[in-house]
């Protein structure tokens, strides 16, 4: 009888553990997504309660919910910077975004955080900011140098923009041809302000893109098409 009570109060004493152990970040993401999509309280309470765990991943997630909440965006803005302190890239991100609009030199240093860990997206932000001189000083080099990291990362705004840079020597070394191979990298990736540039491009034709007009028909049909569906999205 004692063996078994002893058998019983480790199984009683296991299942509790599994009960507290620390969800992973799928997981998490999982019922972030849930509290998002299905406005699901109760995964919202678990968000929060793996926020106050000080999990980064919960963090950022419950601040993604927020963000959508005018009367919460100071809780959003909080826990993002804590997710951020903590290690989460993607929350780094977010904050930029959040603080993009108003204060572009506050969120220059989150973007430049999320970049320097190889996320795309903020690579591209960091680049326009530098490039367009938003809240940093304005450096062709610099903008250049991230433009070209979101365009490594396949972020094709950023092969666009890059390919424009090589095409004028602008912060790089002018290389037409260059710039002319990142138009249509861009255009692959169905980007279309690439699509349409090439294919005007594409109905006279030059010394880098031999004229072609019914692929240039079919470049602005397709340009046209993803700028409908984008605008239906929203």
């Amino acid at each position: 009888m004692r063996a078994l009570i002893v058998v019983l109060g480790a199984a009683l004493l296991f299942g509790c553990q599994i009960q507290h152990e620390t969800p992973g970040a799928a997981q998490i993401e999982v019922v972030g997504m849930k509290a998002r999509q299905e406005a699901d309280a109760h995964a919202e309470r678990k968000l929060m309660a793996w926020a106050q765990q000080k999990l980064p991943v919960a963090q950022r997630e419950l601040a993604i919910v927020y963000q959508a909440r005018p009367d919460q965006r100071a809780d959003a803005l909080r826990l993002f910077e804590q997710a951020a302190r903590g290690g989460d890239t993607e929350a780094a991100f977010q904050l930029g975004e959040m603080l993009r609009s108003a204060a572009p030199a506050a969120a220059a240093p989150w973007y430049d955080i999320a970049a320097q860990r190889q996320h795309a997206r903020a690579s591209l932000m960091l680049g326009l900011l530098y490039k367009n001189g938003d809240g940093v000083k304005r450096d062709a080099v610099q903008a250049a140098r991230w433009l070209t990291q979101a365009s490594e990362l396949g972020n094709a705004h950023a092969m666009f923009l890059l390919s424009n840079l090589y095409t004028e020597g602008i912060g790089v070394a002018q290389d037409r041809a260059k710039g002319r191979q990142l138009l249509h990298e861009a255009a692959e990736h169905e980007y279309p302000p690439a699509q349409q540039e090439l294919a005007l491009t594409l109905q006279v034709g030059d010394t880098l893109t031999p004229k072609d007009e019914r692929k240039a028909g079919h470049l602005m049909m397709e340009a046209s098409e993803h700028r409908r569906n984008n605008w239906n999205r929203f």
